[in-house]
């Protein structure tokens, strides 16, 4: 069994591994309790980081805007078309940007 992404192997279980996995899980439903796993795992993510950026954004939105999308997809690009908007590898490059010039001017 094969789990990709962008189809890439990222995940491989070999016939030993299912068996073990099938110890607990019936055979019958292996492959779609599969499926049914790693699908919650990436909606689960997703909720989570959705749950976060509206944290962060609603409150300042609220300031500026009259009204807000409730949908998800349209909240989150309402957020990232913001010229104020930075991801998380942005974040981190200028958080270690500033420590960089912190530790140079100690």
């Amino acid at each position: 069994m094969q789990v990709k992404v962008n189809d890439k192997v990222v995940l491989e279980l070999n016939e030993t591994q299912k068996k073990v996995i099938q110890n607990d899980i019936p055979s019958e439903v292996f492959e779609s309790d599969m499926e049914r796993r790693v699908n919650y795992i990436l909606s689960h993510k997703y909720e989570r980081c959705m749950k976060r950026l509206r944290q962060e954004w609603e409150p300042k939105l609220k300031k500026e805007l009259p009204s807000i999308p409730s949908n998800d997809d349209e909240f989150a690009e309402l957020v990232f078309a913001r010229p104020n908007y930075k991801n998380r590898s942005q974040r981190e490059l200028e958080a270690k940007i500033i420590q960089e010039e912190f530790l140079k001017g100690n």
